[in-house]
């Protein structure tokens, strides 16, 4: 931890800022001083550190407005003061500005070591947890949703377009289409991104259970209730709560969440007093809501509340041209997480990938590229390492049919085919097709029996 080994010393007193810097320097700090809070910006600006301690009082200014003007640099170091027991309201007040700690005289050599060591661990945990920040910004942004497909850009654009705002949003897609990733890709580029993101299913909860994961309750609000547990909504105060699957939420608490996006407050279950929350909100559904509220399953008025910008996510297999992009996003990922060296995917692994029509949409993706890693014998992912479900169409001769094919040529399509497969049987091949023989022989003179049985494969 050498980067955080660097201190700077700033005190008047010429016997407490020694032993500080020789307790420092005899534990592997590179130490500076400065008897100024003059020569203490000074020396900042020409060379950062990680740590100053200064004392309450110095010559040229209060050790507060120090404090200060140190906060105001480009990279601010932590402050630890060193107070005497009568200026210790002032090191108080400078802990609540934003100084790490303080430390009372007269000094020893271990107190100041343990203190130091302890603010050395809360520096590498603070860095630790800037650095993850920085990690799921990256993560979560919407240039990090892949896809090069136009209907994906049409999406980019829209996240693009949603940058520094907060209006509702309703995102909608089937399911494994990426609702979730997009909403965090809002929230992250929204004025909220530095406060929480909560996230709720509405899907398989009570109407009892949603009440309360939505609002939360009291003690002995109902049985069971043996503490208080505050709702989704006080979670996300000041940030961002993305409620999926909100057209499967019951009537009743349709009303409620109206209400609450209104008059921007909520009511606990079995309580009597109200609380104010400040959430930006964000919905999906992965059925059509427009539909819903006309069947009369989902409020209208509810409807335009959240419904105030719609983005629409595609199925994969309307992005075909994305499935490389992803595959090869999904391999890397899952590679270095399971250290496996997996390089590629066979040529022919990525043709079923292609074909396959993917129901379960990114997700299933995902999912088959993790299955294919943890099972490669290689570094080349084969047809082999996929899942039965996409590795099927290998087996299969399904009929390609072209664009404007009529139902006489695909009716004698499946006759030839047929008779083919039943190796001239007429008999068996009426049987499977589920015709009477005369019937089969019959259409047999129509086609022409004689005529070959590949006129549909692409």
């Amino acid at each position: 931890m050498t980067q955080d080994r660097r201190a700077l010393v700033v005190d008047s007193d010429p016997g407490s800022r020694d032993l500080v810097c020789e307790t420092l320097a005899a534990d592997g700090f590179t130490v500076r001083a400065a008897d100024s809070g003059e020569a203490a910006l000074a020396s900042l600006q020409r060379d950062p550190v990680d740590l100053v301690f200064t004392a309450s009082s110095l010559p040229d200014t209060a050790g507060l407005a120090l404090l200060e003007s140190i906060r105001g640099l480009p990279d601010p170091p932590e402050v630890i003061f060193i107070t005497a027991y009568e200026t210790i309201d002032a090191a108080v007040k400078a802990v609540k500005r934003g100084a790490l700690c303080y430390i009372t005289k007269p000094l020893t050599p271990d107190r100041l070591l343990h203190l130091t060591r302890k603010a050395v661990e809360e520096i590498r945990l603070r860095r630790e947890n800037e650095a993850l920040r920085r990690e799921l910004d990256r993560r979560y942004t919407y240039k990090d949703l892949i896809g090069k497909s136009p209907r994906m850009q049409e999406v980019f654009q829209l996240l693009e377009n949603l940058t520094g705002t907060e209006s509702n949003v309703l995102i909608t897609g089937k399911s494994g289409t990426g609702k979730e990733l997009a909403a965090r890709a809002i929230h992250a580029q929204s004025p909220r991104k530095d406060r929480r993101f909560v996230a709720l299913n509405c899907g398989g909860l009570t109407e009892t259970l949603l009440e309360s994961e939505l609002f939360g309750h009291v003690k002995g609000a109902f049985t069971g209730a043996i503490s208080s547990k505050p709702g989704v909504f006080q979670e996300a105060d000041g940030g961002t709560l993305f409620l999926d699957e909100i057209a499967n939420m019951p009537p009743s608490m349709q009303v409620k969440l109206l209400r609450t996006i209104q008059e921007g407050e909520i009511k606990p279950v079995g309580s009597n007093q109200t609380v104010k929350v400040n959430v930006r909100f964000i919905a999906a559904t992965n059925r059509e809501l427009l539909q819903a509220v006309e069947d009369g399953i989902f409020r209208e008025d509810l409807y335009y509340r959240v419904n105030v910008i719609n983005i629409t996510l595609p199925d994969l297999a309307d992005r075909t041209e994305d499935i490389p992009l992803l595959a090869g996003h999904f391999l890397e990922w899952f590679a270095k997480k399971l250290r496996k060296p997996v390089e590629r995917i066979a040529e022919d692994a990525m043709g079923l990938l292609m074909d396959y029509s993917w129901p379960g949409n990114v997700r299933e993706l995902e999912n088959c590229i993790e299955r294919a890693v943890v099972l490669a014998k290689g570094p080349i992912i084969t047809a082999a390492e996929l899942p039965p479900s996409v590795r099927a169409l290998q087996q299969r001769e399904g009929l390609r049919l072209p664009v404007g094919i009529t139902l006489e040529d695909l009716e004698r399509e499946a006759i030839l085919r047929t008779l083919a497969h039943c190796n001239g049987n007429r008999a068996a091949a009426a049987k499977m097709l589920g015709l009477a023989e005369r019937t089969l022989y019959r259409k047999l003179r129509l086609y022409g029996a004689s005529r070959p049985a590949a006129t549909l494969q692409g």
